[in-house]
């Protein structure tokens, strides 16, 4: 039957968040160009047709990758920003490497996917809404008196401080971590309230 619909499995399969785990494990442990169908089927205990049953390209079994990663992501913010110093809570956030790894490779695997770029730009553009957000409740006009810095502003620097620390440390490149970390401690004594 020539333009039938092809059948995909339940987003809701054990079998699917199998593939789904193995890929992780392959783009955790070899980087994301190991993530072949073949790869992760194996990886997974499967046959390469089972992965195209759930994932009928790369890019989807990839696009979920980035979905899930995105969203254990938004737990840990959720989390932060629950907690009872959100804002230092944001930027222990930024600097924690157990997820440093995963991150260079989903920055690798956007440059090489137009799709994956463009799902990880929606999340970061929806990530930096919420961030600025919260960072305009919680500090008002403090803000302004520390050299200028808006919400977003800050919401940037945090991030880019910290990710930059991430990727040094991957590299062992430590110098100067150190001393960013107490400037951005220093900021942000400055302009919380103390608790």
């Amino acid at each position: 039957m020539a333009g039938a619909a092809r059948r995909i499995g339940a987003e809701t399969s054990a079998t699917r968040a199998r593939i789904v785990e193995a890929t992780v494990e392959l783009i955790r442990d070899e980087g994301y160009a190991a993530a072949s169908t073949r790869r992760v089927a194996a990886r997974a205990g499967l046959k390469p047709s089972l992965v195209h049953y759930y994932f009928p390209t790369t890019d989807d079994l990839l696009l979920e990758v980035c979905r899930q990663g995105a969203a254990d992501s938004d737990r840990m913010i959720d989390s932060a920003l629950a907690s009872d110093d959100p804002v230092r809570a944001l930027w222990r956030f930024f600097v924690d490497t157990s997820r440093t790894a995963m991150s260079l490779e989903f920055m690798a695997l956007a440059n090489h996917r137009p799709a994956v770029r463009e799902a990880m730009a929606e999340h970061s553009f929806a990530m930096r809404a919420r961030q600025v957000e919260l960072l305009k409740h919680l500090l008002g006009d403090r803000l302004k008196a520390l050299e200028g810095f808006d919400p977003a502003g800050l919401s940037v620097i945090l991030a880019g401080i910290g990710r930059c620390i991430v990727m040094e440390q991957s590299l062992g490149v430590e110098d100067g971590h150190e001393q960013a970390r107490a400037i951005v401690e220093s900021w942000l004594d400055r302009l919380l309230p103390p608790g």
